[in-house]
């Protein structure tokens, strides 16, 4: 019995390796890898620059547009999990939706993440130019994306 149950999770450790492209994983991490560099080097800028403290509502300081990016990556993360959750649901496409709901586990954190160091390390209040109202939104999204991917995960396992 013990003999069949080692041989069992051989072969299941052995389909999961070669369901997953070690290319589309590789290329997941690089874009994470960059979104945070892009990240932290713009808090850098931020840091070394002499800023008015109160800017133009429609200036785009380094702040901002690190919460933007962080909206854009939990945004791409929501969509890409809903769309997941639907072609696991069977409502789209004829695929299980895994990956779908893998992208969106790996993109929501990432959002959440970098629009809550926003928050942390933004000095003063909305409107200031810190990206403080772009961080809350990223964080939001990033969670809806988290959900989502989960849901779509846990649906997909279920179907296969």
């Amino acid at each position: 019995m013990i003999k069949k149950r080692s041989n069992m999770i051989k072969e299941v450790l052995r389909r999961v390796v070669d369901e997953v492209e070690v290319e589309r994983v590789i290329y997941l991490l690089a874009t994470a890898a960059m979104v945070v560099a892009v990240g932290i080097a713009a808090q850098a800028a931020a840091e070394v620059s002499d800023q008015a403290p109160l800017v133009n509502a429609y200036a785009m300081t380094p702040e901002r547009m690190t919460a933007s990016m962080a909206v854009a990556v939990g945004l791409v993360g929501a969509i890409i999990g809903g769309l997941a959750l639907a072609r696991a649901a069977g409502r789209i496409g004829d695929g299980s939706g895994r990956r779908g709901a893998i992208v969106a586990l790996v993109m929501g954190p990432i959002g959440l993440v970098v629009g809550g160091l926003v928050v942390a390390t933004a000095d003063g209040g909305l409107g200031t130019g810190n990206g403080i109202a772009g961080g809350v939104v990223a964080m939001a999204v990033g969670l809806i994306g988290i959900a989502l991917g989960w849901l779509a995960l846990g649906r997909s396992r279920r179907i296969a």
